[in-house]
């Protein structure tokens, strides 16, 4: 039995997030914290790359991978539409690279314990909640926290109206000759074909001259077979990027839901849900990072503060509302979303468009985006969502 002030179930993200926010607090306030991380095996999720944008630094530039200023859009006709985002900064950090930062500033802290254990129940009881798990060894082990946040990935989606997956398979390659510039990253490129409901995407993160992560991207309904995603990329690759002879070093598959879902931040007195668990994915793009770093910076301040902890909602009721008309636009097949994001970065400047994407516009800056959208179609989508029901996700 072990007794904790706050106990982080999950070390992804937001797991680890939190847990670093703590260990940094200055205050007369600080918790003692347990972190469970699930043991190597299938509980913990693959390397992956996390990518947001914020202004100038940031706590994590030490384990960035790279960053970039200027971005790009290719529209499906093949005009290029190119614009610095400035005062902004777009951020690629690898998962591995994120935990080993993490790692060597809780060593730093006597504040954060860290275990290896597989959680197994999560319950409230009076004043707190009690974990169950197991450890790698077997042994039974029970905790006892005033708080709990738990990162783990939902077993199953909350009911929606809407519910696309965006999927992705990406190549980090090295190619035979200099075929990137450094300096630009293409965080859409339409010109690959496009599904019949949703839309598809090439995206290229270039960190060097000749090397790259290269990914096909799409919002649909279901997922590839890897054959599939290898076909896309091979497409993408040669026939549009034209990169000649490279190599493949590495790769990463995704699947991220867009949903209109409400997701529950508390479920029990005690016990939260942070991360993509608790909301911080946003609908309409899939980017989950910049939110995991609001809700941990709000959860840690309240707690230095003595404060009841609930994570605030990840994104405005606003922007849950946008994102819900959306997403039904493009699965009703009523806008082309290829169109719809070729229009909008052609129209508004690349700054203010990467903060309507993060919930940091005003209302009248919104409907400016807004009406450079089609205007009719997304008002019948929006009057769709009223009749709606809510529905279960299939696995």
């Amino acid at each position: 039995m072990r007794d904790v002030d706050v106990a982080i179930v999950g070390a992804g993200a937001a797991g680890l997030s939190l847990a670093h926010r703590l260990a940094r607090t200055a205050s007369a306030r600080r918790p003692s914290v347990l972190l469970l991380d699930a043991p190597p095996g299938p509980l913990r999720p693959p390397s992956r790359t996390w990518c947001f944008w914020e202004p100038g630094p940031g706590p994590y530039d030490a384990a960035l991978t790279a960053v970039w200023q200027r971005l790009r859009v290719h529209t499906p006709e093949g005009r290029s539409v190119e614009d610095d985002m400035a005062p902004l900064r777009y951020k690629m950090i690898r998962s591995e690279d994120f935990e080993a930062f993490v790692a060597r500033e809780l060593s730093h802290s006597g504040q954060v314990r860290r275990l290896e254990a597989t959680v197994e129940s999560v319950d409230g009881i009076p004043d707190g909640a009690e974990i169950r798990a197991r450890t790698a060894g077997g042994r039974p082990l029970t905790v006892r926290a005033r708080w709990v946040f738990d990162s783990r990935p939902l077993g199953s989606l909350p009911a929606a109206r809407t519910t696309l997956l965006q999927h992705f398979h990406g190549w980090f390659v090295r190619a035979a000759r200099p075929v990137f510039d450094p300096d630009v990253i293409d965080l859409m490129d339409f010109r690959i074909p496009q599904p019949p409901h949703g839309l598809a995407f090439g995206y290229v993160l270039p960190t060097g001259p000749q090397e790259a992560l290269v990914e096909y991207t799409e919002f649909s309904g279901a997922a590839l077979s890897r054959t599939d995603y290898e076909a896309a990329l091979h497409h993408y690759t040669r026939n549009v990027l034209g990169l000649g002879p490279f190599e493949v070093i590495s790769t990463e598959t995704g699947v991220i839901p867009m949903t209109d879902a409400p997701f529950a931040r508390r479920t029990a007195p005690s016990v939260f849900r942070i991360g993509a668990a608790g909301g911080a994915t946003r609908p309409s793009t899939g980017y989950t990072f910049a939110a995991v770093q609001r809700q941990t910076r709000a959860v840690a301040a309240a707690l230095a503060a003595g404060r009841h902890p609930l994570p605030p909602p990840a994104h405005s009721a606003r922007s849950r509302v946008m994102d819900a008309v959306l997403l039904r636009a493009l699965d009703s097949g009523r806008v082309d979303g290829a169109a719809v994001f070729s229009r909008l970065f052609s129209h508004v400047p690349a700054e203010r468009l990467l903060r309507f994407l993060d919930g940091r516009t005003r209302l009248h800056e919104d409907l400016s985006i807004g009406v450079r959208t089609p205007v009719l179609p997304m008002l019948r989508s929006a009057v769709d969502l009223a009749r709606l029901p809510r529905r279960p996700f299939p696995r």
